[in-house]
């Protein structure tokens, strides 16, 4: 504990000091009568409070970086190429669905392409043995023999030009022998994780000059990728989106019209409650 020393001479100084630093100045040679009162004063720098505000406060930041760097669930399938660059041509593309059933092996694995890739613009470079791939609809099937169990899938396809984006998400579908089906399709959220995530690859920027090829003739769908017929819609269904929007549009009328009256009486009771103050207060000030 220091104290805090001060000493009142009469009529001339007051000389303070810190106890345990320089000695005051001795004043009393002069004539004069001195006066000498010590207060305690403590030696933290800050109180107990603003103290446990800090470290409350430096709990909660170390929680919140803690949270924000928890890493997302881990993917269970996972793409990689050997250029990932946008625009990028040619490109092999590496796929591992990695083996999660103790009683069975993988028989296919079902790839939604993104968007900028085609199934024209996919050709197989490697698969397990015996597998095949099978263009569909929205990307392609690669399957056969089952592999054994604990084993992982691993195939390569080569894409004729990746898209110019900055990531790409490609949606998996596994089917094991047993019939069980793993769905690797949640696309990546400002969010943060998902708990079945879809095998994404970050791209590099585009190189200078590079540019889109033209898009790749699709093929003649296989049976198993041909598109449901869209419905026709037929003159009954039209007759009646019409009656509908037409109700809907008079509906719309009749609500403004109700709007505008309901400003128009409050309006009226307003000006008439001014104009009666007005008439009231000029009346008692006559009076």
């Amino acid at each position: 504990m220091t104290r805090w020393s001060t000493r009142w001479c009469a009529g001339v100084h007051r000389v303070q000091r810190f106890s345990g630093l320089s000695p005051a100045p001795d004043l009393r040679g002069a004539g004069t009568t001195c006066i000498s009162k010590e207060f305690p004063v403590p030696l933290t720098t800050q109180p107990p409070a603003r103290t446990g505000l800090r470290v409350a406060l430096s709990a909660a930041v170390a929680l919140t970086a803690t949270l924000a760097l928890a890493a997302p669930a881990a993917a269970h399938a996972g793409v990689e190429a050997d250029t990932p660059q946008a625009l990028a041509e040619n490109v092999t593309l590496t796929f591992v669905s990695e083996a999660e059933s103790a009683e069975a092996g993988f028989t296919e694995l079902r790839i939604v392409l993104p968007e900028g890739i085609t199934p024209a613009d996919v050709t197989l470079d490697e698969a397990p043995k015996g597998w095949k791939l099978k263009a569909t609809g929205d990307g392609y099937s690669i399957g056969g023999p089952a592999l054994k169990v604990g084993v992982d899938a691993e195939h390569k396809i080569k894409v004729r030009q990746l898209p110019d984006a900055k990531e790409i998400a490609f949606k998996t579908v596994e089917t094991y022998s047993d019939g069980e089906v793993s769905r690797w399709i949640e696309l990546p959220t400002d969010a943060g994780g998902s708990e079945q995530p879809a095998p994404v690859l970050k791209l590099r920027a585009a190189a200078p000059g590079a540019t889109p090829v033209s898009p790749t003739p699709s093929p003649s769908p296989t049976e198993s990728a041909t598109p449901t017929p869209t419905p026709t819609a037929t003159e009954s269904d039209v007759a009646a989106t019409d009656s509908d929007t037409d109700a809907a549009e008079a509906e719309d009328d009749t609500s403004t019209g109700l709007v505008i009256g309901v400003i128009v009486v409050a309006l009226l009771a307003v000006a008439g409650g001014a104009w009666w103050l007005v008439k009231r207060r000029s009346a008692a000030s006559q009076d």
